[in-house]
Formats: C-alpha cells, sequence, structure tokens
C-alpha cells in the first residue's frame, strides 16, 4: 500500500492554509503534496472542526484503526527540515484537445518545439512547461542556476511569484464573488435552483466554446467518426 498523510501532516496543510494564509500552490510545493489533496485535506479539516464546535460525533476510534494499518508520511512540527515528498506534484495533466489522432507534416528546416507542438493540437493550447501544475518550481530552478550562491536572488524572486499569485487569487474571488451576485437563486426545502442569463452567441460558430450552454459536459472529437478525413492534404 502507498503511504498517506499522516494526522500531523494534515494539521500542518491545514495550519497553513488557515493560519498562515497560504495559497494552496505555495503549500503544495512546500510539502510535497499534489494540489488537489491540499485542497481535499483543508475542506475535510474544515468540516471536521466545524462538528466539533457543533458538537457532532466523530468517529475517531474508526479512523485511528484505519490509519494503523497504513503506511504514512510523517511530519514532524517545529522542524525547519521539509517532509519527504508524498507524491509527484508536477506531473503534466492530459488536455482534452490531446486525445485525438493529429498528423502534423512540418518541413525540415522548421524547429518544432514544445510550444509548435501544442499550437498543432489547438491555437489556445498552451505548451507543456505552462500548462504544469508548479511552472514557478521550474523558473525558480533556472534563477538558482544562473545565480549559484545567491540565495537572496532566488528569494526575492520566490516572493515575487507569491505576489503575483496572491493578485491572481484575489482577481478570481472577484469574479466569482461578481457572477454569485448576478446569479438569481430560488431556495426550496431541499434544494436551491439557481438561474444567469445566457446568449446563444455564447455557444460560438461551432458551438463548442467554452461560455456556451452545457459545454462542462464536452462533446466527442470527430477524428474517428465515418467519412472524416484524418490525413493531410496540404502543408503549409
Amino acid at each position: 500500500s502507498q503511504p498517506v498523510l499522516s494526522e500531523e501532516l494534515r494539521d500542518e496543510i491545514y495550519r497553513r492554509i488557515n493560519q498562515e494564509k497560504k495559497s494552496v500552490r505555495t503549500v503544495s510545493a512546500e510539502l510535497g503534496v499534489e494540489m488537489q489533496r491540499v485542497g481535499a485535506v483543508f475542506r475535510l479539516k474544515t468540516i471536521e472542526n466545524q462538528w466539533i464546535e457543533e458538537g457532532k460525533p466523530l468517529a475517531a476510534p474508526y479512523a485511528r484503526a484505519v490509519d494503523a494499518m497504513l503506511p504514512k508520511n510523517p511530519f514532524v512540527p517545529g522542524t525547519r527540515t521539509p517532509p519527504l515528498p508524498h507524491e509527484s506534484i508536477n506531473d503534466l495533466p492530459v488536455h482534452s484537445a490531446t486525445t485525438r489522432q493529429l498528423f502534423h507534416p512540418v518541413p525540415e528546416s522548421m524547429h518544432f518545439n514544445r510550444e509548435s507542438a501544442a499550437k498543432a493540437f489547438s491555437r489556445d493550447l498552451l505548451p507543456a512547461d505552462k500548462r504544469i501544475p508548479h511552472p514557478e518550481l521550474v523558473e525558480l530552478a533556472k534563477v538558482a542556476a544562473q545565480h549559484r550562491g545567491r540565495d537572496d536572488v532566488v528569494k526575492a524572486r520566490r516572493n515575487e511569484l507569491e505576489q503575483q499569485e496572491a493578485a491572481v487569487l484575489n482577481m478570481r474571488r472577484e469574479q466569482k464573488a461578481a457572477q454569485e451576485a448576478a446569479a438569481k437563486k430560488v431556495d426550496t426545502p431541499r434544494w436551491q435552483f439557481r438561474f444567469e442569463n445566457i446568449k446563444a452567441e455564447s455557444a460560438g460558430r461551432d458551438g463548442r466554446a467554452k461560455g456556451g450552454v452545457g459545454a462542462r459536459y464536452g462533446i466527442p472529437p470527430q477524428d474517428r467518426k465515418k467519412g472524416q478525413i484524418k490525413i493531410p492534404t496540404k502543408v503549409e
């Protein structure tokens, strides 16, 4: 069985986000835990603390019994040494635009790099260096290689990246708050219905734009459909 997060490590994740006000991305890079797992730990610890305040019973004996049977990734509070990485945190996610078959001929004299490969799949697709969960770690590694022995330069660049991330998070919060304010909500005994104004033009010419209604459910690609031309007909 793969090691799981120890109780001390889960408490440390919650403390850094709740008390130190660090972002999920920063905590993930510091503790070597994937961002989705960091977010899940924070949400579950928040619910656990809320239940404790409300006096609801917890299945603590069952949790301790299961936890004792599994290997754990330990964390010693108060130490400056970072814990061992719990998992790989910078794996490249599979984008939906890259799941289709593609024949893309290029001239032999052309320098075909990662940006060229991304543009071949989709005009709006970013290269792999920018789609990884932690692109800032690559940039910090480059800065550290260029300025060997200059920890102050690396620290200044890390602080700058954290400030940029904080500005992006604040912008997203404001956008989400504006969307919440614009939506009309109707509460019922069991559900809450939300109504938003839409435009048919938001779906785009082909009906596949992300602003269209039902875009999150996805549309299957056409590369395996009969009658579709799957080989290149010209070289640009």
